[in-house]
């Protein structure tokens, strides 16, 4: 058993929520009962993660998504209200990092994609601190975008989709989870020659015919569920607590 406060600032510290300017806030967003005991962890907030949480009698839920987005309806109505309803009837506390579990070193978003993978981190770019939220690697083997839309898909277990900026062979390569498209040029400032993320837009195609950079879109969901994974496991490695991560299906 562990405090609630004494986690929350250990996982404020540790993973240097004040240092990102993000959409929503990070940390504690919903205060439950004092003591921890289980942690019930996934991506995103939702209703079904809430139901998981209260079935296996979770003191706390820890997300990349949660609640209170900049420029998001404030009323406490609605699917808010159901969501809320039942954190607080069950007196479960709800932390939430988002652009720091994009970004951490070690335990990000895109430093677990670069694990699961197989690439050395070469550099950062983009916005936020330790050089920004994207990475970019060099390729131990060039590959074909084919082969590279392949390999994605493999080991995310979610088919990629896959623009072809030029047919060139890839050898450098960037990468930046969740809805981050909008690298795309920086990326190809960069000189690399294919960037991912996890969606699209429609202007996304025409960026990357015109700049001839290769781009594939890899699932938000599918490229945000192994930071929050690992920071389960670090919960639970440096607390007496069960942390436990609960996948929610989203093809998106």
């Amino acid at each position: 058993m562990a405090g609630l406060n004494e986690l929350v600032c250990y996982l404020d510290e540790y993973l240097a929520s004040a240092d990102y300017q993000d959409y929503a806030p990070n940390g504690l967003q919903v205060e439950g009962r004092p003591e921890l005991r289980r942690i019930v962890a996934g991506v995103t907030a939702s209703q079904a993660l809430l139901d998981a949480a209260v079935e296996r009698q979770a003191d706390a839920v820890l997300v990349h998504h949660g609640y209170f987005w900049k420029g998001e309806d404030t009323r406490i109505v609605g699917i808010k209200q159901r969501r809320l309803k039942t954190l607080l009837k069950n007196d479960i506390s709800l932390l939430a990092y988002h652009l720091p579990l994009d970004g951490h070193p070690e335990l990000g978003n895109n430093a677990q994609l670069a694990k699961l993978w197989g690439w050395e981190v070469s550099g950062r770019f983009g916005q936020g601190p330790e050089g920004g939220l994207a990475m970019h690697s060099e390729l131990p083997e060039a590959m074909s975008l084919a082969e590279l839309g392949e390999h994605i898909s493999k080991v995310l277990d979610r088919p990629a989709q896959c623009i072809d900026g030029g047919g060139h062979a890839i050898r450098r390569v960037g990468w930046c989870s969740g809805a981050a498209q909008g690298y795309l040029d920086q990326a190809a400032e960069l000189g690399l020659d294919a960037f991912i993320s996890g969606e699209i837009s429609e202007s996304t195609v025409h960026i990357a015919r015109e700049r001839g950079i290769h781009y594939i879109a890899a699932g938000h969901h599918a490229t945000e569920r192994y930071g929050v994974q690992a920071l389960a496991a670090h919960i639970s490695q440096h607390f007496d607590i069960n942390a436990e991560f609960v996948d929610i299906s989203n093809p998106v």
